[in-house]
């Protein structure tokens, strides 16, 4: 007998087991499955759109040298490099967040683990389009309920850290549990074993703006698929980590939510709830950069006519300047001021935002000068995230002054991609176009298109994979 056993009285672990195992593709409403298919037509873009980053070179590297070279069943879409599924799952992971394109959820960036773990299980197995679309549904459902049970307290220490890419684990575990077939006794050790593999939350790569922050959602999307992988080969006991109360969140938070582990699960789909980034930039740029572009787009204004550019109010830990240049990608796309700069001088998003000659372009670092907050409080972050949560999202105003003494200005709310001012299926494809423009020709671009916006009818990922990399 072990020297404890402590389990309360829920049964939270087995109810999401149960969920996972018995969901099927006929049971998601159709508006779910749609949501599915645009989140991973976009997670997709955005990865292929940061094959020239030199983040997207060195993974590749790791991931090889891990799998001991090439060779495996599943694909690596900056290269089309075969490789096992946890190392493919490694390489599309840390590519899927590279340019802070992807989405952002309640709690943080499901869909650089869920999309590419999906794709590497389904390949590897030879699952269908709709099983795909399935096991994305549940990584939404489950992993989103599992975060919002630790997210932290209300007087929560900032430096103890957000722990986003602590519980990124399950963004891997969960739809590889159910693409690898899994029953719910296996699903519930499964999710033990990423319990026991669940980081302590840590602000290192925030604190420092190191690109660590992409490799870490590979990272965590490979130890996902690994716990899946070691449940499915069989392991002892490891049973309902949800439902002791020294296994899992205890470490993570002082003040447990556990009521959200099963809450509206299988009738309110939080797959819905998810952003969906229309800039690549991080969460709280998209209404600033969304009204800039409206802005410069209605009146024909360039670089050269802005005098001053204010955002009213300022975002807290977002509007920091780098006057002389700015020597990390992350911590260009967490600042007002560069990412409207680099907007406002190449309207069309592309990872050329963030390159290393961009980055220190006197053009835009001139104009950044002229980007500042207006005198107004603030905005605080975690504040806006209960925002969020509640449907809605900060009322922000951005005012252009230009050299001929002109005054333009537009206020927002919810930006393009913001659940209640969602993108449609055209607006979806457009932009895919815009991602992969740089990467890929126009027809390869309609190719990747015509198939996953049509994923459902393929019976077979693994064809799909070796078609698209030919």
């Amino acid at each position: 007998m072990g020297f404890r056993v402590n389990k309360v009285d829920t049964n939270y672990t087995q109810v999401l087991s149960e969920y996972l195992e018995k969901i099927t593709y006929d049971q998601i409403p159709d508006e779910v499955l749609e949501r599915a298919k645009m989140i991973a037509l976009q997670t997709i873009a955005v990865s292929l759109a940061a094959k020239e980053s030199p983040i997207a070179e060195n993974v590749l590297k790791l991931a090889k040298a891990l799998n001991g070279g090439e060779g495996g069943k599943a694909t690596s879409w900056i290269s089309g490099t075969k490789l096992s599924p946890s190392n493919a799952v490694l390489v599309n992971g840390t590519i899927a967040d590279v340019l802070d394109w992807e989405d952002c959820s309640w709690t943080g960036h499901p869909s650089a683990s869920i999309i590419p773990t999906a794709w590497a299980i389904a390949q590897a197995e030879g699952k269908s389009g709709k099983d795909f679309l399935t096991a994305i549904v549940a990584g939404f459902e489950v992993y989103q309920r599992i975060a919002m049970a630790v997210q932290p307290p209300a007087d929560w220490d900032v430096f103890k850290g957000w722990g986003l890419t602590s519980w990124q684990i399950y963004g891997a575990t969960v739809p590889a549990c159910k693409l690898l077939g899994l029953n719910s006794e296996q699903i519930n050790q499964a999710l033990g074993i990423s319990a026991a593999c669940t980081p302590i939350t840590c602000v290192l790569a925030h604190s420092t703006m190191s690109s660590l922050y992409h490799y870490e959602h590979g990272i965590r999307s490979k130890d996902g698929v690994a716990a899946a992988e070691l449940a499915q080969i069989g392991i002892d006991k490891a049973m309902d980590c949800f439902d002791d109360q020294y296994s899992f969140g205890f470490h993570l938070t002082e003040e447990q939510r556990p009521e959200w582990y099963t809450k509206d699960l299988g009738k309110k789909y939080l797959t819905m709830e998810t952003l969906m980034k229309h800039w690549p930039a991080n969460m709280w740029l998209q209404t600033p950069l969304e009204i800039t572009y409206n802005l410069i787009t209605k009146y024909n204004i360039t670089a050269e006519d802005v005098e001053e550019v204010i955002l009213d109010p300022p975002t807290n830990g977002r509007m920091a300047l780098s006057e002389n240049g700015y020597d990390s990608m992350m911590l260009a796309q967490f600042s007002v001021p560069f990412a409207l700069a680099a907007m406002i001088c190449d309207p069309d998003p592309s990872a050329n935002w963030y390159s290393e000659d961009n980055l220190v372009n006197p053009r835009v670092l001139e104009l950044a000068k002229k980007v500042h907050g207006s005198d107004s409080k603030p905005h605080e972050l975690m504040k806006s995230f209960d925002m969020f949560r509640h449907g809605t999202f900060p009322m922000k105003t951005v005012i252009i002054r230009t050299k001929d003494g002109k005054v333009y200005q537009e206020s927002l709310d919810c930006p393009l991609g913001h659940p209640a001012n969602m993108m449609d299926r055209e607006q979806f494809v457009e932009r895919f176009k815009i991602q992969v423009s740089h990467v890929m020709s126009p027809e390869k671009a309609q190719e990747w298109i015509d198939i996953l916006c049509n994923i459902e009818k393929y019976d077979n990922i693994a064809e799909i994979a070796d078609k698209l990399f030919v």
